[in-house]
């Protein structure tokens, strides 16, 4: 429950940001009069190189954050869901393909394999979130496998397959929707390895580019000041932080959930 809370109001700050906060006048306009000003009741996270609102930058960041993060991991879940899928439901030759070539992309860390497709396809949005998905599909594969595994031979599935039922309708009426508990646990955890991941990769110049604020783009753009101006690295730090702890907690607590075996 503090974990939801704590998304919650990560996802309100995010949802309802253009509300009350300027994108082009107050995120990512200068105003050099203003640069680094320590934290006050003017400026609560104070203001960056370039005189820009630290804190509205970090609400604002959040938008690009928490939404790219959502759709790496949907695409990936989809992704992984089809793959798993296939290959636990058929097995033989198919389950062996699928699975070797899954491997060959798990046994590459992520964040190398994410750096290479980055530097192959060019520096975007788009192109991250590629990376990110093509790094997370195998895990997702790898987990629907698994948990599909002991429902195919249920007797249920075989009645399916006795009544003629097509192979696409048993695996999305009926197998699917029994593997959902380890697959929500398993998304939500990579929410947070996302975040970071999007986070690390602009850091070093390979996601989104500055004046976007991103998270990981204000620590890089606060590195050089850290020293004397140590507030623009910690804010965009704690709120990269508190957004992955959050959702480590959400994903801790349904685990126990949605696990019998957990549950006194």
């Amino acid at each position: 429950m503090i974990g939801l809370v704590m998304l919650a109001v990560l996802v309100l700050l995010a949802v309802f940001a253009p509300l009350f906060i300027s994108y082009k006048d107050e995120v990512i306009k200068q105003n050099i009069r203003m640069r680094l000003q320590p934290p006050s009741w003017e400026h609560p996270f104070g203001t960056d190189q370039y005189g820009r609102d630290v804190l509205k930058r970090i609400i604002w960041g959040a938008r690009i954050s928490l939404s790219c993060s959502l759709v790496v991991i949907s695409v990936a879940t989809l992704l992984g869901a089809l793959f798993g899928s296939i290959s636990a439901y058929f097995g033989g030759k198919i389950d062996q393909v699928i699975m070797r070539i899954m491997d060959i992309f798990y046994a590459l860390p992520f964040n190398l394999m994410a750096i290479c497709v980055v530097a192959s396809l060019g520096n975007s949005i788009v192109n991250l979130g590629i990376a990110c998905i093509v790094g997370v599909v195998p895990g997702f594969t790898r987990i629907f496998r698994s948990a599909i595994l002991p429902i195919r031979g249920q007797e249920y599935i075989e009645a399916a397959r006795a009544c003629n039922t097509s192979h696409f309708r048993i695996i999305t009426k009926h197998i699917l929707p029994n593997a959902l508990g380890p697959i929500i646990v398993q998304a939500t955890l990579n929410l947070a390895v996302t975040i970071i991941a999007i986070a690390g990769l602009s850091y070093i110049g390979l996601g989104v580019e500055s004046p976007m604020p991103e998270w990981g783009t204000m620590l890089s753009d606060g590195r050089e000041y850290m020293r004397s101006y140590p507030y623009l690295v910690i804010f965009p730090g704690l709120a990269i932080m508190v957004a992955a702890m959050s959702l480590n907690l959400i994903g801790d607590g349904l685990r126990d959930a949605l696990d019998p075996k957990l549950k006194n």
